[in-house]
């Protein structure tokens, strides 16, 4: 535990294109080795293709996208007595919508296709309708919440 408190979280700039702080924070995460630049290519011309495939505004599909990947529980490994349990736990927005934008990353990423852009403007249309491998993974963790719903008493 830290000696001097909790530590503050960092305030986010919105993005240029945008004004959103959340469509900044994706593109935090998309950025790999600190390549900010190529992360903002990517997400600007996977909304650019999202405006031109369903004729939407990018940014109510990518709101839409977040909030059907998100999950509300998740399960936390809690070892007792010997044996471990799978204890649910409730997630807060916050935490909950950077669960979701990490799995459609990563659904994005498994899919087979040309190009990143492609890819993540077709996660983001299926997780906007209910589908795709990201909404698929949120189902799963709430099964697996609801299965271990007799552990929950063990929360901490």
């Amino acid at each position: 535990m830290p000696r001097k408190g909790r530590a503050d979280k960092r305030i986010v700039e919105p993005d240029t294109r945008f004004k959103s702080t959340n469509i900044q924070r994706f593109i935090n995460r998309i950025m790999q080795r600190g390549k900010k630049s190529t992360a903002q290519k990517i997400v600007y011309s996977t909304f650019d293709l999202i405006k031109e495939k369903i004729n939407q505004d990018p940014a109510v599909v990518f709101k839409k996208a977040i909030k059907n990947v998100s999950p509300v529980v998740k399960v936390k490994a809690r070892r007792i007595g010997g044996s471990t349990y799978q204890v649910p736990i409730e997630v807060g927005q916050f935490e909950g919508e950077s669960l979701g934008s990490r799995w459609l990353i990563l659904s994005a990423r498994k899919r087979s296709g040309k190009s990143m852009t492609e890819k993540l403007a077709a996660e983001f249309i299926d997780a906007a309708n209910g589908q795709g491998t990201a909404v698929k993974k949120r189902e799963d963790t709430h099964k697996m919440a609801e299965a271990n719903k007799a552990f929950a008493h063990y929360r901490y």
